[in-house]
């Protein structure tokens, strides 16, 4: 199989789930999915949320097919009964958009609290292996999968009060990129056909946040409507040039 794309943003045909869809940035990336084209699954843990989610995106765009479920992705076989739901359903799965996210910092090295990193290893990199590890052959049969995970700079310059949180994030990245190398082994010796990249942010910003602090420059940030828009163009690529990759929405670090 392959998914059908013209070019132009355009994922007509594609099946899309985006892992922790509620928060802006989901929001963001599910108006832009279902947009192009796509349908598009979502999943959250916070139910109520991800309804409000899923139903701005159906009302904003008429006819698009966009369904929420709540996952607890710390469960390795509640997330492989995910894909087997949304494959049996839909027929396909040409995505997986993983945007859970969540932040612990400390003022100093010496204040972490070694409890942040045993949250920040359950939603930034458990997520992760359980995601990746349910969604891989289901990408491998698309023809044109994609595995996108969000990442921040922080990742390859970690300071001081972002241990827990930085090396988070670099155990995740490693980990995509292992799923990417496991996509080009898989293709011997021509070109994969499933790509796992990074996508790179300083920090993301919204229309909200711009509004409590109309005065904040929010210098480097990323808009999550720029976010969603890189999502949707990493499918215009050709797998072989996006497998394994960073690609940096901000500055490089």
């Amino acid at each position: 199989m392959s998914t059908p794309t013209n070019g132009n943003g355009r994922l007509d045909g594609a099946v899309v789930a985006v892992a922790g869809a509620a928060g802006p940035a989901g929001r963001a990336t599910l108006l832009r999915l279902a947009e192009a084209g796509a349908t598009v699954v979502a999943s959250d843990a916070d139910a109520a949320r991800l309804a409000e989610a899923v139903d701005a995106a159906r009302y904003a765009h008429g006819g698009a097919t966009v369904t929420g479920d709540t996952v607890d992705l710390l469960d390795l076989e509640a997330t492989r009964r995910w894909v087997d739901r949304t494959e049996k359903e839909f027929g396909r799965i040409d995505g997986l958009v993983h945007l859970v996210g969540g932040w612990r910092g400390s003022a100093s090295f010496a204040e972490t609290d070694l409890a942040d990193w045993e949250l920040l290893e359950k939603l930034l990199i458990r997520t992760v292996q359980h995601t990746s590890l349910a969604f891989e052959p289901a990408l491998q049969r698309s023809g044109n999968g994609r595995f996108l995970l969000i990442s921040a700079a922080g990742a390859s310059k970690p300071t001081a009060g972002n241990a827990a949180y930085a090396a988070s994030k670099a155990a995740a990245e490693a980990w995509t990129l292992a799923l990417a190398d496991s996509f080009r082994k898989a293709a011997g010796e021509d070109a994969p056909s499933a790509a796992a990249a990074i996508l790179i942010v300083k920090a993301l910003v919204h229309d909200a946040m711009r509004a409590e602090r109309p005065n904040a420059k929010f210098a480097g940030f990323t808009d999550v409507k720029d976010l969603a828009e890189a999502i949707v163009g990493v499918w215009e690529k050709p797998a072989q040039e996006v497998n394994g990759t960073r690609l940096w929405l901000t500055p490089q670090a």
